[in-house]
């Protein structure tokens, strides 16, 4: 497993160069992260012992990349001994047993759909809200989430991950309705209808440097690590 460091010295490796590779690798430079190396498919596909062994050297790797890549890419980091930090979304199914293998192999990951702290307590506040409503009456729930058109998933990671939220409260399940339109980094919104109320709790992320500043965060925060975790487990680390 690799060293636990400070920030300031953190050796990373970044897998992935589309918009959140790139936020990543322009922020951490900016921070004194120590980039090893900026890894694009082709970098992966065909070298996986030489990908191994530049991985190796890091601290944590970030892994950006796409939801047919990332399982393979997170055993390939773990194998190198390094913990890795996920926000790649689209393989949620692949993920319980990604999970249980990083697990056995005693390797540390952090897999989140959303990086923004704000968009970590929009879903704390989404059970809570439907624990509220659950015996109120005539209320109906709805998951609204907006994007930028080059977004490939559909519904949206957190979307799902919201929705679970409510559902876990609320004791059913909800829509969700998915918007693609502009070069919107994302916005959230959780709706709860009644006859003579409306309840809507949103989220809406301004700049893509949010999810960049929190997936470094949290990557400051698993280096050293082993274990599963997600980003309720490293607010709760923080807080505590």
């Amino acid at each position: 497993m690799a060293r636990r460091a400070g920030a300031e010295s953190l050796r990373i490796v970044i897998l992935g160069c589309g918009r959140m590779g790139r936020s990543i690798d322009v922020l951490a430079r900016t921070r004194g992260f120590d980039v090893l190396a900026r890894l694009e498919r082709r970098d992966v596909e065909g070298r996986r012992e030489a990908t191994r062994a530049r991985i190796a050297g890091a601290d944590v790797a970030l892994e950006f990349t796409t939801s047919a890549s990332a399982a393979s890419n997170i055993r390939l980091c773990v194998e190198a001994g390094c913990p890795v930090v996920s926000g790649t979304t689209g393989w949620s199914d692949q993920l319980p047993a990604v999970a249980a293998w990083v697990k056995e192999r005693r390797g540390a990951l952090l897999w989140a759909p959303n990086f923004s702290f704000g968009a970590v307590a929009l879903q704390l506040l989404a059970r809570r809200a439907g624990e509220l409503f659950a015996g109120a009456g005539d209320f109906d729930a709805h998951v609204v989430e907006t994007h930028h058109t080059g977004k490939l998933d559909a519904p949206s990671g957190t979307a799902i991950a919201l929705e679970r939220s409510l559902e876990e409260g609320l004791g059913r399940s909800s829509p969700i309705t998915s918007i693609r339109t502009g070069h919107v980094p994302g916005t959230h919104e959780i709706s709860i209808d009644g006859p003579r109320e409306r309840l809507v709790l949103r989220h809406e992320a301004r700049d893509r440097g949010v999810f960049a500043e929190g997936a470094l965060r949290a990557a400051a925060w698993l280096a050293g690590r082993t274990g599963v975790y997600t980003m309720r487990d490293f607010l709760a680390g923080e807080a505590g």
